[in-house]
């Protein structure tokens, strides 16, 4: 597969994901009461409303990241209600869950795909050589081989945002999935804290230098996990 068709893929499921993940805070939103998002469109897996509200991380940077490293990087973000959210700290807290859970789904799915694959002889593992983050698994033919690709390029992506939404730093989904264990006297300070634009700052450096060695053992054990069951 030539390397533009390979980020071209790469920038679909990017796409792809950042919209599941931003349509599932969407819905769990609007489950909890808060029509932000809904009455924004972006209770629907249609990226337009999703690109819309954020084009320089849908868009742009995920294609200057392409060019230069390879692989995408990129955000995007679902409206709430603040006021909702202090009135509603554990709705709010099952909000922040439900993005990364999304993607924990689509890379399980991807994950069973891969393994029915294995076991039918259509999908193989890779020699070490050929292993990489759009080469879990490669095809018998041309067209299982494109599968064998965008099935990696979902599984991978897919855990990585899951994982990386999870660390408990601001303003990632994980600073707000962790006040389900708190107490409510201690929650409310909690949040005010988390908040502040400069801790947004510090969260994403410290998230960024920790995330590598967080994400490499639970994508092994994974795919290690997988390989397993596809004997």
């Amino acid at each position: 597969m030539s390397l533009i068709l390979i980020l071209a893929s790469w920038y679909v499921v990017f796409v792809f994901s950042a919209t599941v993940h931003e349509a599932a805070h969407a819905w769990a939103a609007k489950q909890g009461g808060d029509l932000t998002a809904y009455y924004g469109g972006q209770v629907s897996i249609d990226p337009i409303p999703h690109i819309r509200r954020e084009p320089f991380g849908m868009i742009l940077l995920p294609i200057i990241s392409l060019f230069t490293m390879h692989w995408p990087i990129g955000y995007a973000s679902a409206p709430y209600d603040p006021y909702w959210a202090v009135r509603n700290p554990r709705k709010a807290a099952l909000m922040a869950l439900a993005g990364p859970a999304s993607n924990f789904v689509l890379a399980i799915v991807a994950m069973l795909i891969m393994i029915l694959g294995m076991k039918s002889g259509v999908l193989f593992i890779p020699r070490p050589d050929q292993f990489a983050a759009y080469n879990i698994v490669i095809g018998a033919t041309g067209f299982a081989n494109g599968a064998a690709v965008l099935l990696s390029m979902l599984f991978f992506l897919n855990l990585l945002l899951g994982v990386f939404n999870l660390l408990p730093l601001p303003p990632l989904d994980g600073s707000e999935a962790i006040t389900l264990f708190m107490k409510q006297t201690f929650l409310h300070r909690y949040r005010a804290f988390i908040q502040h634009p400069s801790f947004s700052m510090f969260g994403i450096l410290i998230a960024w230098m920790i995330f590598g060695k967080v994400f490499a053992p639970v994508f092994h054990t994974a795919v290690g996990i997988m390989y397993l069951l596809a004997r």
